[in-house]
Order: structure tokens, then C-alpha cells, then sequence
């Protein structure tokens, strides 16, 4: 017998540039798939999802010695023309590659949107360029049905079709699926989407097709925590919101907390629970925004400093209280969201970052992860300005880190008129040089102070306080105009020519504004601003010693409260060391980022878990020189760091004594 050999065609996909030949009638999405071309698929090539989408190029090819033309895929049909109808992301040119069938020499390109490790660019500065490559990938399959003929479990006929069907093999199936598989399987009429972790564990089933499933990047800091709700299908971050962390009532820096937990013996487990619950109530307000179940989150990833890290575990974290300061575990974590009372998918699989040290936790891990110190030549220093402020130094030959203890006074805690950044908080805030008059800007309103219409556009929310950027701003303005000395004296002195400076108590204070409320910055202020910067900026100062260096190349401020400061102001101040002002940037929410770039990424799981063994960890707590550069740190900028950079771009103020009697106010004299 005679076989003819059936007709084949030549087909090159770009932008791989892999190619082969298939016989006429070939879908393109197999020979796609037979090439290992990146196209998605959730359907099966069922039409269902879209997310196979090509567009054949037309012309001469010379590179590819194929000339290639629209004709040679075979007609759209009837199931693409349905697809196009109800389908708005159908755009014009373009085939479903598994309708598509190949009638001749083709070069099909595969737009970015249809790749499944597509690249996801962000703009801005909190945000890098992802390769989409999750964890989580769904399949949508067609079971057989159970009959008396074939008495196999409904689970075995599941893994059955998942590897006929997709070819996965030896997956598992996890056990919370197994209570709502066989009413998924029934209610879908025997068609389900099974969710599947790394390719080895069933984690999820829904009855008929289903398109998109969604993940949580979760920072669980300890003044707040936030959190991005995201498609797992394209990387779309479609809802975020942050709330306050509940267990601050329990205490507003760590160590209160860690002391609740030593003097009450069912302390962590109260505080684990509060804060469980603090992010169930913000993951319900996300779904509810984003209009999705909490049914359909399937992956999340967790940061947090090391005490977050392990109160949200149901760990006590009575060891991080003292020295040496013994983590539980520093590795990543796979979990379940049942194991960590996360209301969401039962299935839904729950990483942690590794932590670094005692004190350096998953959110420097997670900052690391996003602003890649370890890939870059220069010098980074990256500091998320927080409660406790992580510090990372170096670059892809050595990385140092080390946690400070700066106290909860940047986010407007322990001020007179301290307040969270919200509506009606000054952030801005600019004073005369020679009225000593401030004007500002608070939240809400775009005008400052001083402009036209500021009163009738607070009126609804008023000046109410002021947040952390607006101190920062206010002590550095008071230092640049001689109001505070080098030391952070209030000068009284200046009582004489200016209203602004109002006795209090055996000390002076500058009246910031004059309203209904008055916000003043006392020398308590002061003093609570110079405490916790210093502690920042004795963390940066050993960290540079023990990679011996003087200087950076280039600084990234992160953390909510770190987005929003002037970063001249915060060198100034000496918040931060002496560097070109324009190498000085915000990183946003770093450590939110590096949680979502895990989220996102499979393989950033596995980088930040081999980078973080490399990190050298200093524990400032143990350091002799810290009191050192402490003490020296209290100084406005600071009393042995010049800050040469800085004062090459402004005037430095001149020096001024503190301490002399016109410091104090004068007390009327009792009668006896």
C-alpha cells in the first residue's frame, strides 16, 4: 500500500523566533505547544477563555525564508465569530490560536498579552519590570462522569483528565479541595477549572469555566498593614487598601508588644488572632471593592518584620525580646490558608518570606526583592522609614542589614499634635526667614496655606494636626531659620521679635498655625524627632563601618511614611548620610512590592531565598560604637558628619548657642 505523505507547512513564531513544520490543518496553538512557545491557555483550546490570541504577519520574511500570508490560516468560523461578539478584548487581526488552522507557510507573532511569562511593565518609582510567572495556573477540564462500570474515586477521574487532557502528571490533590469537589463537579455537569499549585498540587476546584483567579501581596507592618489584591491571569493589581494594625492597642512599637505577650501568659495568642483578623477585614473590603469572591483568591504572599512575622504565624515572640534574639525559623514558608485562619479559598496557599536576623525581617527581604541591591554595581542603601527602620547596604559583591529602633514619632505618635496622615494633617511646611511666619500644606487641599481660596477648600476637613513628612519639614525648617539650634534647642530669645515662639512650661514652642486648633512643635517634639533619627542614622553609620565605606552612590527611601518626605529635608534633619540630592529617591512601598513581585514570580521566590543567606546581619542592639553615633546623631544634621554634599546646594545655618538663660521663659515671680 501507497502512503502519501500529507502536505506540510513551514511556521515561525515570533518574538522566539521558534519554528517547524506541521501538516495542513494543524491548529496553531498545538504546533505552538509542540515548539514550547509561550502561548496561555486556560480552556483547552475550547474558545473559551481568548487567551490564546495571535496575529499572522504579513509579507516577505526574508530572515525566516517564509513568505507568509493571512490566507494561509483557515477561515474564521463560526466559534471565533461567537468569541468576537461577546468577547470586548477581541481585537481586530487578530485569531484564536486554537481555531486557527494552518493552510500554509505562516509567521505568527504572539502579542505580550497573550504569553503566558509575559513581562509586566510598571511605571513609577515603586515599581519594576515583572516576568509573569506565577504559582497558581488554571485548567479547565472535562471529567467523566462516575458510572457502576468504573468505580474510581471522583478525585482519581480529576487527575485522570488533568493529564490527558494538559499532561500533568502526578499531581496531588490537597484536602481541602476534597469536601466541595464532588458538588463542583456536579453543579459544572462534569466541567470544572482546577486551580493547580507549581504543578503538583490541586489547591482549587470550580464547577464550568473559569478565567481569572486572584492573589494577595500582603506587608503586615506594625503600625499598618497593606495590601494588593491582583489577577493572577495578566498581574493586574485591581484593588488596594491598607488599614491600621488592631494590635496596636496593645502597644504602638514592638517591644510593648513583645512585654504584653512576657506579662500575659495568653498574650500572643490574643495578639495573633488580632491581627488575623485585621487582614480578614481588609481582605473583605478588597474582594467587595474589586466585586470578586474571597472564594477566588488562591495565592498569597506575606511580609513583615520578624515579630509581625511571628505573631501573624501564632508564634510567641517573647525570644525576639532579648538577646540573641532567636527567630523561630528565617526560612520561606509554604502554608495553607487554613493553617493561618485566612478567609479565603480553603486550598489557597499562603508564602512567607524568609526572614534575614532577629531584628531584619520578611519586609527587608521583600525590599531587597524589589529594589535588587545585589544586582547592581553601585552602592545602595535602602531604608523603609517605619516604626522599627530596616537598613540594607551594599551591592552585588556584599549586602549588610540591620534594623533601628525609631519609635513610632515619624508617624506622628508621641507629638503634641502628632496624627496618621490623613485629612486635615499638615505634611508641608515652609517658614520666613525673617517673619519666622510658617505656611503649609495639609492633606486634602492641593493650595498652601498662604494662597487664595486655602480656607474655603479646608473648610469641610479643617487643619486638625500634623502627620510625619510635615514634622520632619517643620523641626528641619525651624533648624535652616535659627529657631532650634544645632543641638535642637528652642531659642526663646527669638520671643522678643516674633509671636511665634509661645512659652511653655520651663521651655519654648513654635506656634505652626493659629486656628480653631493651634498646632505647635514643642521641644518635646523636638526632642522626639532627634531620638528617632538618630537611631537611624547610628543603624546606617555602623552598617557603613563594617563594609568600609564612607559614603553611598545612591539612597532609596521606602515605607509609606519614607514616600512622602522631602528628601532634602531628610538629610538636613540627618535622617539620612550626606549624598548627591538627586541620587536620593523614594522607593514607595518597597516591601508591598517585593511582595508582589513574589506573588508574581515564581523564580523571585527562589532568588530572594538563596540572597538573603548572603546578607551580613548587624545586630545594633550589641554594637559598642552605636551609642557613639547616637549620641553624635542627636546634633542637627549631625555633630561630626559635616554633610558636605548637602551645603554645597544650600547654606548651612549659623552656628547658635543653646542652653543660655533666653532659652527659658521667665516665670513670674509667687507672692510670698
Amino acid at each position: 500500500m501507497i502512503q502519501v505523505k500529507q502536505k506540510q507547512a513551514k511556521i515561525v513564531f515570533t518574538p522566539s523566533g521558534k519554528r517547524g513544520e506541521f501538516a495542513y490543518g494543524t491548529t496553531v496553538l498545538d504546533a505552538a505547544r509542540s515548539l514550547g512557545v509561550d502561548v496561555d491557555s486556560v480552556c483547552g483550546g475550547r474558545a473559551m477563555c481568548g487567551r490564546c490570541q495571535v496575529v499572522c504577519a504579513e509579507g516577505e520574511f526574508a530572515k525566516h525564508a517564509i513568505s507568509s500570508r493571512a490566507e494561509h490560516l483557515s477561515p474564521i468560523g463560526e466559534v471565533e465569530t461567537r468569541f468576537a461578539a461577546r468577547r470586548r478584548n477581541f481585537k481586530a487581526g487578530r485569531r484564536l490560536s486554537c481555531q486557527a488552522r494552518i493552510a500554509g507557510d505562516l509567521v505568527i507573532d504572539v502579542p505580550a498579552e497573550s504569553q503566558i511569562h509575559r513581562q509586566l511593565v510598571r511605571k513609577g518609582a515603586e515599581h519594576r519590570d515583572i516576568t509573569l510567572d506565577t504559582g497558581v495556573h488554571l485548567y479547565f477540564v472535562e471529567v467523566r462522569e462516575a458510572d457502576m462500570v468504573e468505580p474510581s474515586g471522583d478525585v482519581q477521574r480529576l487527575l485522570r483528565a488533568l493529564d490527558s487532557e494538559w499532561g500533568l502528571r502526578n499531581l496531588k490533590c490537597d484536602w481541602p479541595v476534597l469536601p466541595d469537589l464532588q458538588m463542583a463537579l456536579r453543579k459544572g455537569k462534569w466541567q470544572v477549572t482546577v486551580a493547580v499549585y507549581k504543578d503538583e498540587w490541586v489547591i482549587a476546584v470550580w464547577p464550568g469555566f473559569k478565567r481569572d483567579a486572584y492573589g494577595l501581596a500582603i506587608d503586615i507592618g506594625s503600625t499598618t498593614i497593606a495590601a494588593n489584591l491582583i489577577n493572577l491571569t495578566n498581574g493586574d493589581v485591581i484593588a488596594t487598601d491598607g488599614i491600621m494594625n488592631p494590635q496596636i492597642r496593645f502597644g504602638e512599637d514592638l517591644m510593648s508588644r513583645v512585654s504584653y505577650v512576657m506579662m500575659n501568659p495568653a498574650g500572643a495568642a490574643e495578639l495573633t488572632s488580632t491581627v488575623r483578623a485585621g487582614i480578614n477585614q481588609l481582605i473583605a473590603s478588597l474582594a467587595k471593592v474589586a466585586g470578586i469572591d474571597v472564594n477566588e483568591i488562591v495565592d498569597v504572599t506575606i511580609a513583615g518584620n520578624p515579630i509581625m512575622h511571628h505573631l501573624f504565624l501564632g508564634i510567641s515572640p517573647v525570644e525576639l525580646g532579648t538577646a540573641p534574639f532567636a527567630l523561630v525559623t528565617d526560612a520561606a514558608l509554604d502554608l495553607r490558608a487554613l493553617e493561618v485562619g485566612l478567609d479565603i479559598n480553603k486550598g489557597a496557599t499562603v508564602y512567607v518570606l524568609p526572614c534575614i536576623a532577629g531584628h531584619v525581617g520578611a519586609d527587608a527581604a521583600a525590599m531587597i526583592l524589589s529594589e535588587e541591591p545585589h544586582q547592581r554595581e553601585e552602592i545602595s542603601l535602602i531604608v523603609d522609614v517605619g516604626t522599627n527602620a530596616e537598613i540594607v547596604l551594599g551591592n552585588r559583591d556584599r549586602l549588610l542589614a540591620c534594623s533601628s529602633p525609631t519609635g513610632p514619632a515619624f508617624e506622628g505618635a508621641q507629638i503634641s499634635c502628632g496624627q496618621r496622615a490623613a485629612p486635615g494633617a499638615i505634611e508641608r511646611v515652609r517658614i520666613d526667614p525673617v517673619t519666622l511666619v510658617a505656611r503649609f500644606s495639609v492633606i486634602g487641599s492641593e493650595l498652601w496655606s498662604d494662597e487664595p481660596g486655602f480656607d474655603e477648600a479646608i473648610q469641610a476637613i479643617g487643619v486638625t494636626g500634623i502627620c510625619g513628612s510635615g514634622i520632619i519639614e517643620a523641626v528641619a525648617e525651624m533648624y535652616l531659620r535659627g529657631i532650634i539650634s544645632e543641638d535642637g534647642v528652642v531659642d526663646g530669645s527669638l520671643a522678643a521679635s516674633s509671636d511665634r515662639l509661645i512659652p511653655n512650661d520651663r521651655t519654648w514652642s513654635y506656634l505652626l498655625y493659629d486656628g480653631a486648633q493651634k498646632i505647635v512643635v514643642t521641644q518635646t517634639d523636638v526632642r522626639q524627632i532627634q531620638l528617632a533619627k538618630a537611631a537611624l542614622y547610628a543603624g546606617v553609620k555602623l552598617l557603613l563601618d563594617h563594609a568600609g565605606l564612607e559614603t553611598v552612590d545612591r539612597i532609596r527611601l521606602a515605607g509609606a511614611f519614607g514616600s512622602h518626605i522631602d528628601t532634602m529635608y531628610a538629610m538636613v534633619l540627618g535622617l539620612i548620610p550626606d549624598c548627591e540630592l538627586d541620587r536620593v529617591e523614594s522607593a514607595g512601598n518597597a516591601a508591598g512590592t517585593g511582595a508582589r513581585i513574589a506573588l508574581l514570580n515564581v523564580g523571585a521566590r527562589r532568588e530572594i531565598e538563596e540572597v538573603v543567606r548572603k546578607v551580613e546581619k548587624i545586630e545594633t542592639a550589641v554594637e559598642p560604637k552605636f551609642q557613639e553615633y547616637f549620641v553624635d546623631a542627636m546634633a542637627l544634621p549631625n555633630k561630626t558628619d559635616r554633610f558636605p554634599k548637602l551645603f554645597t546646594v544650600m547654606q548651612r545655618p549659623p552656628p547658635k548657642m543653646s542652653g543660655s538663660d533666653s532659652d527659658r521663659p521667665r516665670r513670674r515671680r509667687q507672692r510670698g
